[in-house]
């Protein structure tokens, strides 16, 4: 028997505010979802994740999460038209061996390990369904239809709900069951599952909840997730919370003409240009974004890494020399947020091709990176058409703990 975590990641976060899906947003360098992801595979109570996602993003989701490395298997299910109906097509997506899910939501990424084992643990233990929830601080109204007072709740005997919720997987298929005319329209879709298995008339039962699990909805919300996870460092260094940034710049004079090579720039292979002469395949973009990159880690230089005493590299692709050195950036401890590079030169003409070199560029360091090109007017190296130049800059930010090596405080 096995426990299954479904983790909702396909709404659109419109009251965020942001360009990306709120599960793609960056908090800390990190998208959402791999916080919340990180979370669940830590807590060791979790043996696979099922991630609900748009169809249009599947492809950017299955990246993001293969980049992160959980250390689960991590599959992934298109949402449905409201949470509901993304629950419950995550269902069909689980093992025949898994009897129990939790059911968590992206928006609540810093939930932490020790919340996910407890709601597993409570289901384990016989409660067929759990919940977290935090106990309600603030005085509590009941309205009517004019805004006026009707009731003041006994504000002790209530309870913020939260996520990870926790079922036999048996009754939460019957809940959804139960309930799936109710899926399709947001204004009567159920919030969460616990609801549907209370409309069955079956008990709920509540575990204490955490605070660091509050649900992430507008920009403030994310603002203090960000306070709340730098004050989270074991080490309580907050400069170590600072974005690096750094340059790099490379220089490669043509080849000599008639040498049968092809120009290799910025990812692609540029066929009738003449070839830049190197001890890799001289890709002056390329090497400029690893330089930038090495520099703000603190990883030394191209040269240092990839030099000619490693012969290995010898005609190396530029795309292989960057991809190998954010997988270097990332070991050490980072988050690539963004890569900026500009080529100098005549020739060629990198706006007819910027989108295609973007797309290799950015594939090889697993994080969004833009090109320009510029001419110096005549002027030096480049501008006699004697080589090309690329200068790089890079933003790196460091990687928040596992949730298996800190829960965050209490």
């Amino acid at each position: 028997m096995s426990t299954t975590a479904i983790l909702t990641a396909a709404g659109s976060g419109s009251r965020l505010g942001h360009a990306l899906p709120k599960a793609l947003v960056p908090l800390a360098g990190v998208p959402l979802v791999v916080h919340a992801a990180r979370r669940l595979a830590g807590s060791g109570a979790v043996d696979a994740i099922v991630v609900t996602v748009p169809a249009a993003l599947a492809a950017e989701f299955q990246a993001v999460l293969d980049r992160a490395e959980l250390g689960v298997p991590v599959t992934l299910a298109v949402g449905g038209a409201t949470r509901q109906a993304s629950v419950a097509a995550a269902l069909a997506h689980l093992a025949s061996d898994v009897d129990v899910v939790l059911v968590h939501d992206a928006a609540r990424a810093l939930a932490p390990s020790s919340l996910v084992a407890r709601v597993a643990a409570a289901v384990r233990s016989g409660h067929r369904a759990v919940v977290p929830g935090e106990i309600v601080t603030d005085t509590i109204v009941q309205v009517d239809d004019r805004d006026q007072v009707v009731a003041n709740p006994d504000r002790t005997v209530l309870r913020t709900v939260q996520t990870p919720q926790g079922f036999d997987r048996t009754l939460l298929v019957r809940a959804h069951d139960a309930g799936a005319h109710l899926a399709g329209d947001e204004s009567v879709a159920a919030t969460d599952d616990a609801s549907l298995v209370a409309a069955l008339g079956e008990p709920v039962a509540v575990v204490a909840g955490h605070p660091d699990a509050v649900k992430i909805t507008t920009p403030r919300d994310l603002a203090a997730a960000g306070l709340m996870l730098a004050s989270a460092r074991p080490t309580g260094d907050v400069m170590t919370e600072l974005p690096r940034t750094g340059v790099g710049i490379d220089v490669h004079a043509f080849d000599a003409p008639g040498n049968g090579r092809v120009l290799a720039l910025a990812g692609l292979t540029w066929p009738g240009e003449r070839a830049l002469a190197g001890h890799s395949d001289a890709d002056v973009a390329a090497h400029a974004a690893a330089d930038a990159l090495l520099t703000a880690a603190g990883l030394g230089d191209l040269g240092s890494n990839f030099g000619t005493a490693e012969p290995q590299w010898e005609g190396a692709a530029g795309v292989a020399l960057l991809s190998e050195t954010a997988r270097r950036v990332r070991g050490a401890g980072f988050v690539i947020g963004n890569v900026a590079i500009q080529v100098i030169g005549n020739r060629p003409k990198l706006g007819l091709r910027r989108s295609e070199a973007e797309a290799a560029l950015s594939g090889a360091v697993g994080a969004p990176v833009t090109l320009s090109a510029t001419t110096t007017d005549g002027l030096g190296l480049t501008g006699r058409a004697e080589g090309l130049a690329a200068i790089a800059t890079a933003l790196i930010v460091p990687a928040p703990p596992r949730a298996d090596e800190f829960a965050g405080p209490r």
